[in-house]
């Protein structure tokens, strides 16, 4: 075969190549003056061609001597694996030889170790014979609380039994094993004696380090010993013998904390109120506090460090203390009790005065063990303390509440204070027992200070509607007999002063001085409070007006009679009354008693109207009216009323109406009459109308249209007078009687 049919890649590189340099000669020696230098590009051509196969050579040559070292390490490589093939036939052939001198090799071998068997079994014989006398050894060094001696006699005998079970374990001589833990039956006897006198020493700990401390270390080396062993046969993991592991240690622990779990807190039930729960807590306090610096002063010398006695102790005390809160909670307690026990929790617990005492810092720390009672538990023992409050504010207030009520009904006025102001003790007290109850709260927790608040509020306003309904009660007694009580006014003066103190101290409860606004619906009670004693102050001036008002109008009156100064006598008296009171309630008493006079003046004067017949008759009625409405507003601003909140000018709005002289006019004056009070309504304007006597049918309906046309809304804060006058409906003209209508 050709070359170009062996390596048909080479062809192809090669007409690749030629290519290429003909693609490059082209593309230099396109223009004639390029070819002057072909013969520079020959020379560098034939330079680097002669660069690149010197090259190849090289790389060429390197191969081919590698190559030939490769060879030569081959060829010695096959003469030494003949070499050693046919020391390993000869090798065989010799063990096959000498397979029987084996087999006789292998009958002396386990002769041998027969032989070293019998030889350990003959070496601890005396061992094994003299067990039962080590037995009674061991039982003679317990009861002299020898316990050192005593448990290194007993780990030789354990080690003698445990190694004799291991090597009939090995040799799968199961059966054998019985007979050897009977014949070794007496340690586990003595195993129970040794640790019964070990967690007795441990039961007693805390006053063994202070009178006899060899004993309680002596008990935790021989603890310290089995921990070790227990430790070693657990890494060893082939043999474990019967008993194993004992588990000393973590037992040391569970007596220590059962010790200290059981002397304090498993005591018989004790008494629930604050008393005996206030000596519990203080004895617990005590102990504890002296229990845990014996720990740490003298216990934590006796055991090893890692043994962390002092945090053992601690988390034990606690943990213990947390329980036993759970169980006290448990009993109904009364509020002085569940006060002591949050106190307690919350604040003593963690004060100088107990596991911040300055003895046990810094290695006592509590801090890490989480809350005494967790906060659900808190807020839930909070609640109970507030019902408990709650009750007990109840019956105070009642009973409070019980004597004021026999108060209104003394022979006698009620108390002045130092400025002559009618009062009794009713504020006071009330706001004494409860701010006591907020501030006392406050010594615990922010949280049951803010509940006691709420519920302080929340009984002061109970306590203000059964105040009122106590209120209501006096004032029906009153009705039945105006004598009974005798200072009945008197005593409605004292209570609104103590209304009005009671609304003043409200907002000093607040646990934040910065917040002192009153709840709404405190406040509407207070208000109501203070509407209902108002009412019945009234309704006492009204019973004196009444008399008075039935005159009104009458021709007796008409003609210049003494009855509104008979009226402004009774109001006088009334007034020096209300000034045992304090002034905004005396500037409210003022204000409602001259709303009252001024409706009841106009309700006499529209519901018993009076038809002027002569325009004189209406000029001597205009002219009474004037007199009247003015006699009785000089009274109230003498009072201390300013005209600007009487309702009197009513009147005189009104007196303007019937003055007028030309009835063609009415309807405009009726709209501005209209604008200014809205509360007017067209029965009261057409009762006017009769009143004037001079009206046509078609002036009225003028002017009722008028009212139609405007109709009014009442403004806010606008104090209604008219709306409270109801007057006749007069009987329709087509009416033939009083029956059916035609």
């Amino acid at each position: 075969a050709s070359p170009d049919e062996e390596w048909p890649e080479a062809e192809k590189a090669e007409k690749l190549a030629r290519g290429a340099a003909l693609k490059w000669a082209s593309g230099v020696f396109y223009r004639p003056e390029k070819l002057e230098g072909l013969g520079h590009y020959r020379r560098r051509e034939a330079q680097r061609n002669s660069s690149i196969q010197s090259r190849l050579k090289s790389t060429v040559q390197s191969y081919l001597e590698g190559v030939g070292a490769g060879l030569e390490q081959l060829r010695s490589a096959a003469q030494e694996v003949q070499s050693v093939c046919q020391d390993l036939g000869a090798a065989r052939w010799a063990l096959l030889d000498s397979a029987d001198h084996f087999q006789r090799l292998q009958q002396m071998r386990e002769l041998m170790e027969e032989h070293v068997q019998l030889a350990s079994v003959v070496q601890v014989l005396p061992q094994i014979f003299s067990v039962h006398e080590v037995f009674s050894h061991i039982l003679q060094l317990l009861h002299g609380q020898r316990l050192l001696e005593a448990h290194l006699e007993l780990m030789m005998v354990e080690q003698l039994r445990d190694d004799i079970l291991s090597q009939l374990h090995l040799r799968g001589l199961s059966s054998a094993q019985a007979t050897v833990l009977s014949y070794f039956g007496g340690l586990q006897e003595l195993n129970e004696s040794l640790a019964k006198q070990l967690w007795d020493i441990v039961g007693s700990s805390l006053r063994l380090v202070r009178e006899d401390p060899v004993l309680f270390v002596t008990a935790v080396r021989i603890i310290e010993r089995e921990e070790k062993i227990d430790d070693t046969l657990l890494l060893e993991a082939t043999f474990l013998p019967p008993g194993r592991p004992k588990g000393w240690r973590q037992k040391f622990y569970q007596v220590l904390q059962d010790t200290i779990t059981g002397a304090r807190f498993h005591a018989p039930h004790m008494d629930a109120e604050g008393p005996g729960l206030a000596r519990h807590l203080a004895a617990l306090q005590k102990d504890i506090v002296a229990e845990l610096r014996v720990v740490k002063d003298l216990m934590v010398q006796c055991v090893p460090a890692h043994y962390n006695i002092l945090s053992v102790c601690t988390a034990t005390y606690h943990q213990a203390l947390t329980s036993h809160l759970q169980e006290i909670l448990r009993e109904d307690l009364d509020k002085q009790g569940l006060f002591l026990l949050l106190e307690w929790a919350l604040r003593v617990y963690h004060s100088p005065e107990m596991m911040g005492h300055p003895d046990l810092l810094p290695e006592v720390d509590v801090s890490a063990l989480g809350p005494l009672m967790s906060s659900e538990l808190v807020d839930q023992t909070e609640r109970r303390y507030v019902m408990k409050v709650k009750a007990s504010v109840f019956e105070w207030m009642q009973r409070t509440l019980e004597v004021e009520f026999r108060e209104w009904f003394r022979e006698e006025e009620p108390e002045t204070d130092h400025q002559g102001f009618f009062q009794s003790a009713l504020p006071a007290i009330v706001m004494q027992m409860l701010n006591e109850n907020i501030q006392v709260a406050s010594l615990i927790t922010d949280s049951l200070q803010q509940k006691v608040y709420n519920m302080a509020l929340e009984e002061l306003e109970a306590f203000l509607g059964r105040l009122r309904e106590a209120l209501v009660q006096c004032g029906k007694e009153h009705q039945q007999d105006r004598a009974v009580p005798k200072y009945y006014i008197s005593y409605l003066l004292a209570v609104l002063n103590n209304n009005l103190a009671l609304s003043n101290s409200v907002s000093s409860l607040h646990p934040d001085t910065a917040c002192r606004e009153v709840p709404a619906s405190l406040q509407a009670a207070l208000d109501r409070m203070q509407k209902k004693a108002t009412q019945l102050l009234l309704e006492e001036l009204l019973l004196d007006l009444q008399p008075l008002c039935l005159q009104l109008p009458s021709r007796k009156w008409l003609s210049g009679s003494q009855l509104v100064g008979s009226m402004c006598e009774v109001i006088d008296k009334y007034a020096k009354d209300f000034s045992r009171v304090r002034k905004p309630v005396f500037t409210l008493l003022l204000a409602e008693s001259e709303l009252l006079v001024a409706s009841q003046y106009l309700r006499a004067l529209l519901q018993r109207k009076m038809v002027c017949k002569s325009r004189e008759e209406r000029g001597q009625l205009c002219h009474r009216l004037l007199q009247d409405a003015t006699q009785l507003r000089e009274l109230f601003c003498g009072l201390g009323l300013d005209r600007s909140q009487q309702s009197l000018e009513a009147v005189f709005a009104l007196r303007e109406l019937i003055c007028l002289q030309d009835p063609a006019l009415l309807s405009l004056e009726v709209v501005g009459f209209l604008t200014k009070y809205p509360d007017v309504s067209d029965e009261h304007i057409s009762t006017l109308l009769d009143i004037r006597g001079d009206v046509s049918k078609e002036v009225r309906h003028v002017v009722l249209e008028m009212m139609a046309q405007h109709p009014q809304v009442l403004p806010e804060g606008y104090r209604p007078i008219f709306s409270t006058i109801l007057v006749p409906v007069p009987e329709l003209p087509f009416c033939l009687r009083k029956g059916k209508c035609a």
